[in-house]
């Protein structure tokens, strides 16, 4: 069944800074767009989307509506059981929203959205077995499989953000240490450049060095993809320790699932031309049987931060519509 262009869905992309909502056409083209600050309160939270949803319908009539949300879902998406940016707590965010908006309603997970949204739409179609890769404040994943999200048994797989690479290493908010986005996602990279000025006195003196001494806590992961890319030498170390870090979690993915792609998202992805070739190598030089065996196709993805907004609103087309 071939989805009618004239129908519209509503995609949000709810995180822990900002909520934003998109009106998505079947062919996955944003027309309209808002954002909010992201509440406090479920309330509020909700509250945000309904206003969101009545001010985008006065022109627009959407069919449905799809929320990317960055937490854990129940395996039949009904329940945001625990999101670690957002007040809900085990609530039944599908239904009561549905009830208040009076439109079918979808919830995802905002990594198996953003997915879903380059499979549909981006650097993913006609893919068979793949894997996203959304590489921001920590390491999102989805695995898809002949046009099918993996879930696991409980709805949580994969978190490949959370493997442990580093026994005993640095703390992470899940809970434990040493997991991959504490050494490879953009939080990672402002601890990695403390690290390294500490444990290399010669890059003390160039303008990063300079700055992580005087005030570390003003340092962002973008100043040092600027220091990188403006050839500072502590920026372009710190971004080599993470590229290295990056295709050493590569490399697990490949060893475990064979993808034929692996697709690089997330905010951190706009600066791959600084490290991915460097991720590729360790990859490669890091997996079972290296040298004897086909390689997974590393790129970018296509779609940057409208993914998560086109994916789910294509998914709730889908769910409710087709």
């Amino acid at each position: 069944m071939n989805p009618d262009p004239q129908v519209t869905t509503l995609g949000f992309d709810i995180g822990g800074t900002n909520v934003r909502a998109g009106v998505v056409t079947a062919d996955g083209e944003i027309i309209d767009s808002r954002s909010g600050a992201t509440p406090g309160t479920a309330a509020e939270l909700e509250d945000l989307i309904a206003s969101m949803v009545a001010e985008l319908s006065v022109k627009h009539q959407p069919a449905a509506v799809g929320l990317a949300i960055a937490g854990f879902l129940d395996p039949e998406c009904e329940t945001v059981r625990f999101a670690p940016h957002l007040p809900w707590r085990d609530a039944q965010v599908r239904r009561d929203l549905q009830e208040r908006l009076k439109l079918p309603v979808k919830l995802e997970h905002d990594a198996n959205s953003a997915a879903w949204g380059e499979y549909r739409f981006g650097g993913a179609r006609n893919v068979g077995t793949w894997v996203f890769f959304a590489v921001g404040t920590g390491i999102g994943a989805t695995l898809m499989i002949d046009g099918k999200i993996y879930r696991g048994a409980h709805g949580t797989a994969p978190e490949f953000g959370h493997l442990t690479v580093v026994p005993g290493g640095r703390q992470c908010a899940c809970g434990k240490r040493g997991c991959l986005e504490r050494y490879a996602s953009g939080t990672a990279l402002v601890e990695t450049a403390i690290e390294v000025i500490e444990r290399d006195p010669s890059l003390r003196d160039c303008e990063l060095g300079r700055r992580i001494q005087a005030n570390p806590g003003e340092i962002t992961g973008n100043d040092i993809m600027i220091a990188a890319r403006n050839s500072d030498i502590a920026g372009l170390a710190v971004i080599a320790e993470f590229a290295e870090w990056l295709g050493q979690g590569l490399a697990i993915v490949a060893d475990v699932l064979d993808p034929a792609l692996i697709l690089i998202g997330g905010g951190v992805s706009r600066d791959a031309d600084l490290y991915l070739d460097i991720s590729k190598g360790k990859m490669a030089r890091s997996i079972v049987g290296a040298g004897y065996r086909p390689l997974p196709d590393i790129v970018g993805a296509e779609l940057g931060a409208d993914a998560g907004m086109i994916g789910v609103a294509d998914l709730a087309r889908q769910h409710t519509i087709s």
